[in-house]
């Protein structure tokens, strides 16, 4: 990958926004390197589309402050929104126009060459020409879209829920142009719920549960840096210890106990293993789905080691 990294492209910090009771986001910080696609995973409802309305400036948040390409989101919207593409799980087109007409129609906010890369995108994305956009398949409209949003060959691209409701060979298509913008040095803002989807395209991955930014980290640094321990008891009421590491949740299924941690010691495995409680004990590797669960089950079992508030950020790199 050419780009560089080290710039930052989105940044927010400290951002809190209320809807009457509901607090939709939570002193939010995080930083989105360029050139990476980064995945904002979280359920629906976790603040994900109030995030990314407050980038493009469509909404000011209570307090913090979020900057795009270097821009204030609140004082520089509009600027912010003629630099980027932005491509919803609902795009709104004009459905009584053709899909070349609308992108002639788009093609006055933007410079010379727009029109030719925005053909030249429909052509790859098979999308036919010559009939009104209502008749285009659900599929087809989110190629047009994404042609608009991306003709203009912007330094960042967000997408927010963009393959949800779309057939397989579609996601596809959207999937595989993430990747190649960002490998040409350009940045993708993916926000979904969709964790496979997540973990085949995404560099960085931040989760968002309740309003709240868990984690932020490098996905091939978050995989390596936690794992999942399960133990097989002696006898079902042993008293047991929890794993040396930041235990996440805790399961117990008769003997068996299965613990999600992260940054395990393993020079203090050894002594852990050799408990007399325990029968037998297996490290493996988790998949992102997880961690997921995990850092975000309001179900799942918090052991005594885990405090939800001071995890918040500690593993942002």
């Amino acid at each position: 990958m050419n780009a560089d990294t080290s710039m930052t492209v989105i940044k927010l910090d400290q951002i809190s926004k209320r809807y009457g009771s509901k607090e939709a986001l939570s002193h939010a910080t995080l930083e989105v390197p360029a050139g990476t696609v980064f995945a904002v995973l979280g359920e629906n409802g976790a603040g994900k589309t109030t995030m990314i309305r407050i980038l493009t400036g469509y909404l000011k948040p209570d307090s913090g402050t979020a900057t795009v390409l270097g821009m204030n989101c609140e004082q520089q919207s509009l600027e912010i929104r003629r630099r980027i593409g932005y491509v919803s799980d609902s795009p709104a087109l004009y459905e009584w126009m053709k899909p070349e007409e609308i992108g002639w129609f788009t093609s006055a906010f933007y410079g010379p060459g727009f029109p030719e890369a925005y053909l030249s995108l429909l052509a790859e994305f098979d999308v036919p020409t010559g009939i009104k956009i209502k008749s285009l398949s659900k599929g087809q409209r989110a190629k047009v879209a994404l042609a608009l949003a991306t003709a203009h060959d912007p330094e960042l691209l967000i997408l927010d829920e963009p393959t949800s409701g779309l057939d397989p060979m579609v996601r596809r298509h959207f999937l595989e142009s993430m990747v190649k913008r960002a490998a040409s040095g350009r940045t993708v803002l993916l926000s979904s719920h969709q964790i496979s989807e997540v973990e085949r395209v995404a560099d960085w991955v931040a989760i968002v549960h309740a309003g709240k930014v868990k984690i932020v980290q490098r996905l091939e640094d978050l995989k390596s840096s936690t794992c999942i321990v399960t133990a097989t008891l002696d006898h079902s009421d042993a008293a047991y210890p929890l794993p040396p590491g930041n235990v996440l949740t805790e399961a117990s299924n008769a003997r068996q106990i299965r613990w999600v941690v992260m940054n395990l010691d393993d020079q203090a495995m050894d002594g852990f293993r050799n408990q007399p409680c325990f029968a037998h004990v297996v490290v493996t590797s988790p998949t992102l789905e997880d961690i997921f669960v995990a850092v975000c089950d309001h179900r799942a079992t918090r052991p005594r080691s885990y405090h939800d508030e001071s995890r918040t950020q500690e593993v942002a790199s």
